[in-house]
Protein backbone atom coordinates (compact mmCIF):
# COMPACT_ATOMS: atom_id res chain seq x y z
CA UNK A 1 0.00 0.00 0.00
CA UNK A 2 1.08 3.64 -0.66
CA UNK A 3 1.11 6.03 1.49
CA UNK A 4 -0.31 9.56 1.37
CA UNK A 5 2.77 10.92 1.29
CA UNK A 6 4.38 8.87 -1.44
CA UNK A 7 1.10 9.36 -3.81
CA UNK A 8 1.77 12.92 -3.51
CA UNK A 9 5.32 12.61 -4.74
CA UNK A 10 4.48 10.28 -7.30
CA UNK A 11 1.91 12.38 -8.68
CA UNK A 12 4.52 15.42 -8.40
CA UNK A 13 6.86 13.15 -10.50
CA UNK A 14 4.78 12.54 -13.22
CA UNK A 15 3.70 15.95 -13.75
CA UNK A 16 7.31 17.14 -13.91
CA UNK A 17 7.88 14.08 -16.70
CA UNK A 18 4.98 15.13 -18.86
CA UNK A 19 5.84 19.02 -18.10
CA UNK A 20 9.77 17.73 -19.61
CA UNK A 21 8.25 15.07 -22.26
CA UNK A 22 5.89 18.12 -23.90
CA UNK A 23 2.58 16.17 -22.79
CA UNK A 24 0.71 18.95 -21.22
CA UNK A 25 1.01 21.16 -24.81
CA UNK A 26 -0.02 18.28 -26.65
CA UNK A 27 -2.94 18.42 -24.21
CA UNK A 28 -3.37 22.17 -24.80
CA UNK A 29 -3.43 21.78 -28.49
CA UNK A 30 -6.46 18.98 -28.34
CA UNK A 31 -8.14 21.46 -25.82
CA UNK A 32 -7.81 24.50 -28.23
CA UNK A 33 -9.11 22.33 -31.16
CA UNK A 34 -12.18 21.52 -28.82
CA UNK A 35 -12.43 24.97 -27.95
CA UNK A 36 -12.40 25.74 -31.48
CA UNK A 37 -15.44 23.23 -32.70
CA UNK A 38 -17.24 24.04 -29.93
CA UNK A 39 -17.48 27.68 -30.49
CA UNK A 40 -18.30 27.02 -34.47
CA UNK A 41 -21.08 24.63 -33.18
CA UNK A 42 -21.96 27.24 -31.00
CA UNK A 43 -21.98 29.59 -33.79
CA UNK A 44 -24.19 27.33 -36.19
CA UNK A 45 -26.20 26.78 -32.94
CA UNK A 46 -27.07 30.38 -32.49
CA UNK A 47 -25.08 30.86 -29.57
CA UNK A 48 -23.73 34.20 -30.55
CA UNK A 49 -25.22 37.49 -29.26
CA UNK A 50 -24.62 41.43 -29.37
CA UNK A 51 -24.08 43.36 -26.50
CA UNK A 52 -22.76 46.80 -26.08
CA UNK A 53 -19.54 48.02 -25.67
CA UNK A 54 -20.54 51.13 -24.03
CA UNK A 55 -23.49 53.00 -22.39
CA UNK A 56 -26.67 53.40 -24.83
CA UNK A 57 -28.49 55.71 -23.12
CA UNK A 58 -32.73 55.76 -22.81
CA UNK A 59 -34.02 57.39 -26.57
CA UNK A 60 -30.79 56.86 -28.43
CA UNK A 61 -30.78 55.30 -31.76
CA UNK A 62 -28.34 52.10 -31.56
CA UNK A 63 -25.79 52.37 -33.79
CA UNK A 64 -23.61 49.16 -35.08
CA UNK A 65 -20.47 50.92 -33.67
CA UNK A 66 -21.69 50.61 -30.36
CA UNK A 67 -21.94 46.65 -30.37
CA UNK A 68 -19.84 43.86 -30.19
CA UNK A 69 -20.57 40.12 -31.38
CA UNK A 70 -19.98 38.18 -28.28
CA UNK A 71 -19.77 33.81 -28.57
CA UNK A 72 -21.08 32.40 -25.48
CA UNK A 73 -18.81 29.88 -23.23
CA UNK A 74 -19.39 26.37 -23.89
CA UNK A 75 -22.45 24.71 -22.09
CA UNK A 76 -23.43 28.04 -21.79
CA UNK A 77 -27.18 28.88 -23.31
CA UNK A 78 -28.43 31.88 -25.47
CA UNK A 79 -31.59 33.70 -23.18
CA UNK A 80 -34.72 33.70 -24.69
CA UNK A 81 -35.56 37.43 -26.33
CA UNK A 82 -31.97 38.94 -26.31
CA UNK A 83 -30.32 40.14 -29.90
CA UNK A 84 -28.51 38.26 -31.82
CA UNK A 85 -28.18 39.99 -35.17
CA UNK A 86 -26.89 43.75 -35.75
CA UNK A 87 -29.68 44.01 -38.11
CA UNK A 88 -32.05 43.35 -35.60
CA UNK A 89 -30.78 46.35 -33.74
CA UNK A 90 -30.01 48.88 -36.29
CA UNK A 91 -32.20 51.72 -36.50
CA UNK A 92 -34.03 50.64 -33.37
CA UNK A 93 -34.32 53.29 -30.22
CA UNK A 94 -33.11 52.25 -26.15
CA UNK A 95 -36.21 51.97 -23.81
CA UNK A 96 -33.78 51.64 -21.34
CA UNK A 97 -29.97 51.96 -20.52
CA UNK A 98 -27.80 49.35 -21.67
CA UNK A 99 -24.71 48.41 -20.35
CA UNK A 100 -21.29 47.54 -21.95
CA UNK A 101 -21.22 43.49 -21.13
CA UNK A 102 -25.16 43.15 -20.60
CA UNK A 103 -27.18 40.87 -22.74
CA UNK A 104 -29.74 43.09 -25.20
CA UNK A 105 -33.07 41.95 -24.29
CA UNK A 106 -35.70 42.66 -27.11
CA UNK A 107 -37.86 44.66 -24.77
CA UNK A 108 -35.19 47.21 -23.98
CA UNK A 109 -35.71 48.14 -27.75
CA UNK A 110 -38.08 49.60 -29.86
CA UNK A 111 -38.52 50.82 -33.36
CA UNK A 112 -37.81 54.99 -33.71
CA UNK A 113 -40.95 57.44 -33.70
CA UNK A 114 -42.27 58.38 -37.03
CA UNK A 115 -44.23 61.14 -35.88
CA UNK A 116 -43.19 63.10 -32.25
CA UNK A 117 -45.44 64.23 -29.83
CA UNK A 118 -47.12 67.43 -30.82
CA UNK A 119 -46.00 67.29 -33.92
CA UNK A 120 -48.49 68.59 -36.63
CA UNK A 121 -49.26 65.39 -39.11
CA UNK A 122 -51.66 65.27 -42.17
CA UNK A 123 -54.78 62.36 -41.12
CA UNK A 124 -56.60 60.77 -44.03
CA UNK A 125 -59.99 58.67 -43.90
CA UNK A 126 -60.10 57.00 -47.44
CA UNK A 127 -63.10 54.70 -48.08
CA UNK A 128 -63.63 54.03 -51.40
CA UNK A 129 -62.87 56.85 -53.82
CA UNK A 130 -63.44 59.10 -50.77
CA UNK A 131 -60.70 60.60 -49.68
CA UNK A 132 -60.89 63.03 -46.28
CA UNK A 133 -57.62 64.60 -45.61
CA UNK A 134 -57.36 66.67 -42.55
CA UNK A 135 -54.25 68.68 -40.77
CA UNK A 136 -54.30 66.97 -36.56
CA UNK A 137 -51.40 67.25 -34.03
CA UNK A 138 -50.24 63.83 -31.98
CA UNK A 139 -50.70 63.70 -28.73
CA UNK A 140 -48.59 60.79 -28.68
CA UNK A 141 -45.49 59.37 -30.39
CA UNK A 142 -45.77 56.43 -32.87
CA UNK A 143 -43.97 53.83 -34.85
CA UNK A 144 -45.59 52.75 -37.98
CA UNK A 145 -48.17 50.10 -36.87
CA UNK A 146 -48.74 52.31 -33.83
CA UNK A 147 -52.29 52.96 -32.88
CA UNK A 148 -51.72 56.85 -31.23
CA UNK A 149 -54.46 59.67 -30.38
CA UNK A 150 -54.33 62.99 -32.34
CA UNK A 151 -56.21 66.25 -31.99
CA UNK A 152 -57.66 68.36 -35.03
CA UNK A 153 -56.58 71.29 -35.26
CA UNK A 154 -59.72 73.13 -37.19
CA UNK A 155 -62.53 70.81 -34.91
CA UNK A 156 -60.69 70.32 -31.43
CA UNK A 157 -61.98 66.45 -31.41
CA UNK A 158 -59.78 63.76 -30.35
CA UNK A 159 -59.61 60.58 -32.38
CA UNK A 160 -56.95 57.95 -33.03
CA UNK A 161 -55.78 56.46 -36.29
CA UNK A 162 -52.73 54.25 -37.50
CA UNK A 163 -49.12 55.67 -37.65
CA UNK A 164 -48.16 54.70 -41.99
CA UNK A 165 -45.13 54.05 -43.07
CA UNK A 166 -44.79 57.34 -44.13
CA UNK A 167 -45.76 59.41 -40.68
CA UNK A 168 -49.25 60.10 -42.18
CA UNK A 169 -52.02 59.28 -39.84
CA UNK A 170 -54.65 56.94 -40.83
CA UNK A 171 -58.20 56.69 -39.80
CA UNK A 172 -61.05 53.93 -40.38
CA UNK A 173 -64.78 54.50 -39.99
CA UNK A 174 -65.62 52.90 -36.22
Amino acid sequence: MVSPASRSALCRTALILALVAGGVPAFAQESADQQATQVASNQAAGEVVLIPNRVIYPGEMIDTGALKQVTLLPGKHRPDAVATQAEELQGKVAKRTLLPGRYIPVAAIRDAWLVEQGAAVQVYFIAGDLTISATAVSLQPGAAGDLIKVRNTDSGKIFSGTVMADGTIRVSAS
